[in-house]
């Protein structure tokens, strides 16, 4: 799936990753970008169509999708991360916050969209993942547990999906300079790094992509019980 001249919805895109993926998205030569976030006013990245959108909403997808048919390749980029242990007191609470966004949100995009890439071709659909799909951390225990299914998800919707011929790729990272990001004293991947190797992946026909040391280790890790370790505490 080739960028240029591709009709590309990226949610998330008022800031961090999804910026970036909006910015080099139009670098190269994309013909349509649309930036998706809650509050619209929040785009400011010149050259893209912006437009309102809250993936935890049905209605607000399908609306969307109705207006948006066009789309080629469809990057759900959007996600949330609050901290908390699965002991605190608001554990649920955090949880079905982050899978409504982190899960469902994919779900309700990929629902509305996949007839939409079917019918300009197949098209692609990118999951922006993390190497917490296999490991996990008291500090953050409910997003880890909401990657986890999204990879899940993805996997299920890659098989689903191929018949039609969408591409559906897994984006898999460590912790990315961004401001979901700050605050931890971690190694991180800069964003420009992880969208150059997200492009490259579509465009080399790619289904799962790990952009960091961090993301292939722990993935190679798994046969050897990995994710018994704390991803932050060792």
């Amino acid at each position: 799936m080739k960028l240029q001249n591709s009709v590309v919805l990226v949610t998330g895109a008022n800031r961090g990753l999804g910026l970036e993926f909006a910015k080099h998205a139009l670098e190269r030569g994309a013909k349509r970008v649309y930036a998706a976030a809650r509050d619209i006013s929040s785009i400011k990245l010149e050259g893209v169509v912006p437009v309102q959108l809250d993936v935890t909403k049905p209605e607000d997808v399908a609306a969307v999708a109705l207006k948006l048919s066009d789309v080629t390749i469809l990057i759900n980029n959007a996600g949330i991360a609050r901290p908390g242990a699965f002991v605190a007191e608001n554990a649920q609470a955090i949880l079905r916050e982050q899978l409504e966004t982190n899960v469902f949100g994919i779900l309700n995009l990929s629902q509305a969209f996949a007839p939409i890439l079917a019918s300009n071709g197949g098209g692609a659909i990118l999951n922006v993942l993390s190497l917490l799909s296999w490991v996990n951390t008291p500090m953050i225990a409910g997003y880890g547990v909401s990657k986890a299914a999204a990879w899940g998800l993805t996997n299920g919707l890659r098989h689903e999906l191929r018949a039609q011929g969408t591409q559906v790729v897994g984006l898999h990272a460590g912790f990315i300079d961004t401001d979901l990001t700050r605050g931890f004293d971690v190694p991180k991947a800069m964003p420009v790094d992880v969208i150059r190797q997200a492009l490259d992946a579509i465009e080399a026909n790619a289904e799962e992509i790990f952009v960091d040391e961090s993301s292939r280790q722990v993935h190679q890790g798994l046969s050897s019980s990995v994710y018994l370790k704390d991803v932050i505490a060792g």
